[in-house]
């Protein structure tokens, strides 16, 4: 079994508990504006521009962007921080893109983490078929958990899908008692809105959810969307200041959630 995989990051220590190795597979149905890994988007290998100086002359060539690389080879490089994981409580994240786009390669990955005895975390934007959810749904020991925008209408605007299917998948984990960890990105002048934030907070209420990240947005992706030759639809929208920062981990501490910011 294969997954076509863009990256592997060892050593991270943001997406899930304890130190970790995240696994980001390749293609998303979601098109956010503020996506900042643009090289996860597409569904197969992509060929991008790199531009290297040397002696005051630039030099450009090609490079790929995805590989398809056995199960067993990614549990080679998984394997090679689990001292870390047993010693911190971490274990591996797998993210994407979209991870749920790949399930019998997600699911395969899984088994032999299991197998290992790592912790494993999915990160998901939730916007998969139930039946991608259900192959993996009793594998994962934590699911890290994207809710972006409440409005239909507005999610559809700035990810370019209806929010219906994420919503539908939250709403299944809860109810199978799944631990979840709501992540929430900080976009000025789009998410923070106040209505946003009321909605997000009752619908976590409504499905018992008590753990929120806010990730906050930053403009660091702008230049792999230009060596990808794709527009930047972010690239008037500011970075949120410490203030913005705080009062919205605030707001979500006051409705009584465990919020943190990263």
């Amino acid at each position: 079994m294969n997954a076509l995989i863009f990256d592997i990051r060892r050593y991270t220590i943001h997406d899930g508990p304890g130190i970790r190795t995240t696994v980001f597979f390749k293609g998303c149905p979601l098109r956010c504006w503020w996506c900042h890994n643009p090289e996860s988007q597409e569904t197969g290998i992509e060929q991008v521009n790199v531009q290297r100086t040397l002696d005051g002359r630039i030099f450009e060539s090609k490079q790929s962007v995805g590989n398809w690389q056995p199960a067993e080879e990614v549990m080679n490089e998984i394997a090679k921080d689990e001292v870390f994981y047993r010693e911190s409580g971490g274990g591996v994240t797998f993210s994407g893109g979209e991870p749920l786009m790949q399930p019998d390669a997600l699911k395969k990955l899984l088994v032999l983490c299991k197998e290992k005895g790592y912790h494993t975390a999915i990160d998901t934007s939730g916007h998969a078929e139930p039946s991608a959810l259900k192959k993996v749904i009793n594998l994962a020991d934590l699911w890290l958990f994207d809710l972006k925008l409440m409005d239909d209408l507005n999610h559809i605007e700035f990810t370019g899908v209806s929010n219906e299917l994420a919503l539908k998948n939250l709403e299944m984990l809860a109810r199978q008692g799944k631990e979840i960890i709501v992540r929430f990105p900080l976009i000025p002048g789009i998410t923070d809105e106040k209505d946003n934030l009321e909605k997000i907070s009752r619908l976590m209420k409504k499905l018992k959810l008590d753990r929120i990240d806010v990730l906050p947005y930053h403009s660091i992706a702008k230049e792999k969307y230009q060596r990808m030759k794709r527009i930047y639809l972010a690239e008037n929208i500011p970075e949120p200041n410490n203030e913005m920062i705080k009062k919205t981990v605030y707001f979500f501490t006051q409705q009584g959630f465990k919020a943190k910011t990263q």
